[in-house]
């Protein structure tokens, strides 16, 4: 069972070990193995409204993207299930790992990769920032609806904040921070017309 291994694992390790239909999440982080509880509530709530606006937008712009149920990213040893996952089919077919194991390791493969925010914030702004930007994903958004991010990354007071980071010529992620009727901003997707007013609605419903 991959919940007793204790000691550091190779990605394949990882991947051959993954249980089908668990009630966890698991992810790799530098060889060791992670239990993460699935999306409940609000969590899985603000997910679903994000793939259904995205879902709208590439079928109304006719994008050659797509939205899978479940992806692995793998960045060296370690190995991210985003929140949300948007794939460019015009380049999938080149990551070898994607047809037997859903897995991507080219940042050509994803366009957009999308963490929302619970208690292990950390995560999210720190460590899967720093592999999605090396890995070369062209965008990453982080949705933390409950303002829980450190204030280095959502500022003072701390509040309800939508981060885009997007890549410069240089590779480097460049960020900025959309909040209430803030339309976000996205080079993916430039004429989505979605504001974290928008998310925070929804969960208030």
């Amino acid at each position: 069972m991959i919940q007793a291994i204790l000691k550091s694992v190779s990605f394949d390790e990882f991947i051959s070990l993954y249980p089908e239909n668990s009630e966890y999440r698991y992810e790799l982080h530098d060889g060791e193995v992670v239990k993460m509880p699935k999306p409940i509530g609000k969590h899985s709530e603000v997910g679903g409204f994000l793939t259904g606006s995205l879902f709208v937008e590439i079928a109304r712009s006719q994008l050659p993207y797509f939205i899978p149920k479940e992806c692995i990213v793998k960045v060296n040893e370690s190995g991210y299930e985003p929140d949300v996952i948007v794939l460019n089919r015009q380049t999938i077919s080149a990551d070898t790992r994607w047809e037997k194991e859903s897995t991507i390791t080219r940042g050509e493969s994803a366009k957009l990769v999308i963490e929302i925010v619970s208690t292990n914030w950390s995560d999210d702004y720190a460590l899967k920032l720093e592999d999605y930007e090396a890995l070369g994903i062209e965008e990453y958004w982080i949705c933390d609806y409950l303002g829980l991010g450190g204030k280095r990354y959502i500022g003072t007071p701390k509040q309800p904040t939508f981060s885009v980071y997007r890549l410069d010529a240089a590779g480097i992620y460049q960020c900025k921070l959309f909040r209430g009727q803030e339309k976000i901003e996205s080079v993916v997707f430039p004429e989505l017309q979605l504001t974290l007013a928008q998310i925070l609605r929804v969960l208030q419903t």
